[in-house]
């Protein structure tokens, strides 16, 4: 639970009867006329209207590339189960102007109404199919054992539903030729991410000092001699020596299923190699893997100095609500007064795993919390339900509409931010800079 608060949503209006999107844009049109000026002024030009944004999976890319990219591209969906009936393909755009000349866009869509922007239960829609993968981790000692876990065609149903786009751009496209594997590395990353946040136990500090295996770390950084590879793996292997709060559990299943994927999965030496340094650019690999303006809305945030960026996280603005893919980082808000400030329950960070389940990093619920059972368990702090079995009386059971509410963003009544932090798309995106050292510790 990151720290911190900001005073003004102490008066936040109520829970809000808001149940659908048209709602929410026809709340945010409402407050934008009442400051618009009434008439446009006759010196202006007319302004051209922008084309709507396509949702789903969206190519911006050189336009001699298009057809080649749709043509693998359905391929590649047919290969994973995922038929020509579950989607529209966007091809109006592909000859109108861009920013920058040559460029066109080719979107693929999941056949859904549009005002459908939900993935939580693609699962349980029969038509799209979905099942579980099976994905081998290594332990510490070498040892291989087997999870389920989310499929590459459940991330990619995820990701062309209604309510966000996945954007690939410039390199992503493929260079000198068409090619995907820039949303194929997305698709195996956030996989393995996931894969090593199924199956876990590390205990709760509640409130105290986190607890590591201290063979390895120094109050969260890798000690002298020991690789940051070295110190991940038994952080996963002996999960009983450690005491951590959910901000840096979701760090640790991050960095891990980053570094497993282009070291062990792809074998990237390249990117590995980048990653590393990403990761010892300030000489503490764990802190600011997101960027600093994921915490905006705390209350000590500093608006007025520069952001520093992520370094294996960028944010994701303005999904949708109940629009979770598979490997996102998302943040459930405590917008009590009374109980936000007490240590570990500002919030809730999740890792959203798959078919309605969020991460349980502590094994209090069989390793995964539905979405519903996630606004709950945050929802239920302002009654002082800080352990379900012991606090069982006060909780107070919430209706269908309630779970609804919950779901928007706080500033229409409910608890979750309307962002996301998702993986760069290393070696195809301009990834912001980060100070390099002079010399890093070998991988």
């Amino acid at each position: 639970m990151k720290f911190g608060w900001i005073a003004a949503l102490a008066l936040l209006p109520g829970l809000m009867g808001v149940t659908d999107m048209v709602g929410v844009q026809a709340q945010e049109a409402m407050s934008s006329a009442s400051t618009a000026p009434k008439a446009r002024p006759a010196a202006l030009p007319r302004a051209r209207p922008e084309q709507p944004k396509p949702d789903g999976i969206v190519f911006v890319c050189p336009r001699s590339h298009l057809p080649a990219l749709r043509q693998q591209m359905q391929a590649w969906l047919g290969k994973l189960g995922i038929g020509s009936r579950l989607y529209k393909i966007n091809e109006a755009d592909w000859a109108a102007p861009t920013r920058q000349d040559g460029l066109g866009t080719l979107a693929f869509t999941l056949a859904t109404p549009e005002h459908d922007t939900n993935t939580l239960d693609l699962h349980t829609r029969p038509e799209m199919g979905i099942g579980w993968a099976r994905f081998t981790l290594v332990d510490a000692h070498g040892r291989q054992h087997v999870v389920k876990t989310v499929s590459h065609k459940e991330i990619v149903l995820a990701m062309m539903q209604h309510g966000r786009q996945t954007r690939l751009e410039a390199a992503s496209c493929g260079v000198p030729s068409p090619s995907l594997q820039a949303l194929q590395d997305q698709v195996g990353l956030r996989q393995t991410i996931v894969a090593w946040a199924e199956q876990l136990h590390w205990g709760w500090p509640d409130g105290g000092p986190a607890e590591w295996n201290n063979t390895y770390w120094d109050k969260g950084t890798p000690r002298p001699g020991r690789t940051l590879e070295a110190a991940m793996l038994d952080a996963f292997t002996h999960q009983t020596l450690y005491e951590i709060g959910c901000y840096t559990a979701t760090k640790l299943a991050i960095v891990q299923g980053v570094m497993d994927y282009y070291r062990r999965i792809k074998r990237d030496v390249a990117t590995s190699t980048l990653i590393h340094q990403r990761l010892w650019a300030d000489g503490d690999p764990l802190v600011n893997i997101e960027p600093d303006d994921m915490w905006s809305f705390e209350s000590d945030y500093d608006h007025e100095a520069e952001p520093a960026p992520g370094k294996l996280i960028r944010l994701k603005r303005g999904v949708a609500p109940r629009n979770f893919v598979p490997g996102d980082w998302a943040y459930i808000l405590n917008t009590d007064p009374a109980t936000r400030d007490k240590t570990g329950y500002e919030g809730s960070n999740a890792i959203y795993l798959g078919r309605n389940r969020f991460d349980d990093y502590y094994d209090d619920h069989n390793h995964a919390y539905t979405f519903e059972e996630k606004l709950d368990e945050v929802y239920q702090w302002r009654h002082g339900v800080f352990n379900r079995t012991r606090d069982a009386a006060r909780i107070e059971k919430l209706s269908s509409a309630s779970y609804v509410r919950l779901s928007w963003p706080p500033r229409l009544g409910g608890l979750v931010l309307r962002l996301r932090a998702v993986p760069y798309q290393f070696g195809f995106e301009a990834m912001p800079p980060v100070q390099l050292p002079a010399q890093t510790p070998q991988p």
